[in-house]
């Protein structure tokens, strides 16, 4: 249809034009601001700086950004970097080749980007340094029986070796370290990171594996030995991230590639060292190398009230929830186990069996099935704290006494109206004993939560082990016993107002 001769066209159409522009421009950044990117790092000190400076960056650049800290190795990170559960991680290029992809240390770049394409990863450059791997000996130690190298070890077969755990299984750690070698040694131990170089300052442990970036290196005055047989591969510090993000969050994407070749050696040195040696908090150290080379981003600190009160909020979460769930399902396991007995052993073993599992192997066991976060930590805490409810349940109906139960037959009472008005009430006791040592327990083992981002008291004892800080330490260790205790207290309140008094 014709338009009438003289109509406004280009004053009509030209605002809804650029309207309409504008809404697509502005759409991305929107969408990009309301879901952050989720940064992901590893339990050491380097990789939560690096993290932070990532989450700061994408802050500064825009958009919307979220750190989730200390989630543990190499494999807990990859996996929930596949998963989606985080979006971008700082990695190693020789970790990436060996230790993730199965490659040759001689693979290169081009072909690690191959590889991890075809699993909707990318890689960045490198940040500009290489933290490569190496071990390590106090320099007294070392000059005294003149090693320098890694070879020279082989002369002294009783040194005694203290390596990370993940360093003892890695396929370019000790494994293949020792046949490249030929070391004979026999004294290896696994341990904590932070703890290991505790452990040569004490002489309790002669070498370890080090970080060729860690302050702790020159603090503890140690001596770093050639890899003179040239065994490690080079572990330039990438960004190891979804390909997603390259479309869905543009300004994420880029603001982590400007920072491409942009951190040296000596400067990752040192905020290692302000990290570690003089308690500055990692955000502080991300904002203050983002100032050199523009804005400074806006910081918020938490103080040490506020950090407790989030952290017995999620713990107190974690404990609850957990708790409810075993009271709901161990209660009629219990029972199941008492009316039937055949089943009750089955029942009780199944139960007991759980406990034999190492919590830390049970945590991490979970995360292929439930990813990183809350659930793995509430599965386990559950798993964990069905034992003494069953077990108690079980216990509390078997031990009553014959003659109670015949009188309660005697009076006519129904089977289910014997247990529901006779034989819980006279088990009372027991099962309220049970659910508080599981509500204990449950206080306990969830700090280990903190491993795979459940947060609670674990987080500041993680970070207090990492840092050497027994402040941080104190600060989840003190609140959890406080609030092992109130349960306990609690409970047995609740066992004055609930169990009759005759019994």
């Amino acid at each position: 249809m014709p338009r009438p001769t003289g109509e406004p066209v280009a004053a009509v159409t030209r605002p809804t034009a650029i309207a309409a522009l504008a809404v697509c421009l502005l759409a991305p950044l929107a969408a990009e601001a309301g879901e952050p990117i989720r940064v992901g790092s590893k339990a050491f000190t380097e990789s939560v700086i690096l993290a932070e400076v990532a989450t700061l960056a994408v802050r500064r650049a825009g958009g919307a950004a979220e750190h989730v800290a200390q989630l543990g190795g190499t494999r807990v990170l990859f996996s929930a970097l596949e998963r989606g559960e985080i979006d971008v991680y700082p990695e190693y290029s020789g970790t990436i080749a060996v230790e993730i992809l199965g490659a040759p240390p001689s693979i290169s770049l081009a072909a690690m980007e191959e590889q991890l394409a075809r699993r909707g990863l990318l890689l960045s450059r490198s940040l500009g340094f290489e933290n490569t791997y190496a071990l390590g000996m106090r320099e007294a130690a070392a000059a005294e029986l003149g090693v320098r190298r890694i070879s020279d070890l082989h002369r002294h077969p009783r040194l005694r070796f203290g390596f990370t755990n993940e360093f003892l299984d890695r396929a370019d750690g000790w494994p293949g370290l020792r046949a490249h070698y030929r070391l004979p040694h026999q004294d290896v131990r696994g341990l904590e990171h932070d703890l290991a170089y505790r452990g040569l300052a004490a002489a309790t442990i002669d070498v370890t594996d080090l970080y060729s970036t860690d302050a702790d290196i020159r603090y503890y005055g140690l001596r770093v030995l050639e890899d003179d047989r040239g065994y490690f591969p080079a572990y330039d510090a990438l960004w190891l991230m979804r390909a997603k993000l390259r479309e869905q969050a543009a300004v994420a994407y880029r603001a982590l590639l400007e920072l491409e070749g942009s951190i040296e050696a000596e400067q990752m040195i040192g905020m290692n060292a302000r990290a570690k040696l003089d308690r500055v908090p990692e955000q502080v150290i991300a904002a203050d190398f983002l100032a050199q080379s523009g804005e400074r981003p806006e910081l918020r600190i938490a103080g040490r009230a506020e950090r407790i009160a989030t952290r017995t909020v999620e713990h107190l979460t974690l404990v609850s929830v957990s708790l409810l769930a075993a009271i709901l399902i161990g209660l009629p396991l219990g029972v199941a186990a008492f009316l039937r007995p055949r089943l009750g052993q089955g029942i009780v073993a199944s139960v007991g069996l759980v406990q034999t599992i190492p919590s830390l192997a049970l945590l991490v066991g979970l995360i292929p099935l439930l990813g990183i976060g809350t659930v793995p930590a509430l599965v386990a805490l559950f798993l964990y704290g069905l034992l003494p409810i069953v077990r108690n349940t079980h216990a509390g109906l078997a031990d009553i006494a014959p003659p109670l139960r015949e009188s309660a037959a005697a009076l006519g009472l129904g089977r289910w109206q014997r247990l529901r008005f006779v034989e819980l009430p006279l088990a009372a006791p027991l099962i309220l004993a049970g659910i508080k040592t599981a509500a204990v327990i449950n206080v306990g083992t969830a700090t280990l939560g903190a491993l795979v981002g459940a947060g609670g008291y674990g987080q500041p004892i993680l970070t207090g082990i990492r840092l050497d800080d027994a402040a941080l330490i104190l600060e989840g260790a003190i609140p959890s016993a406080v609030m092992a205790l109130a349960l306990q207290l609690g409970f047995e309140r609740l066992e004055k107002i609930v169990v009759p008094r005759d019994i």
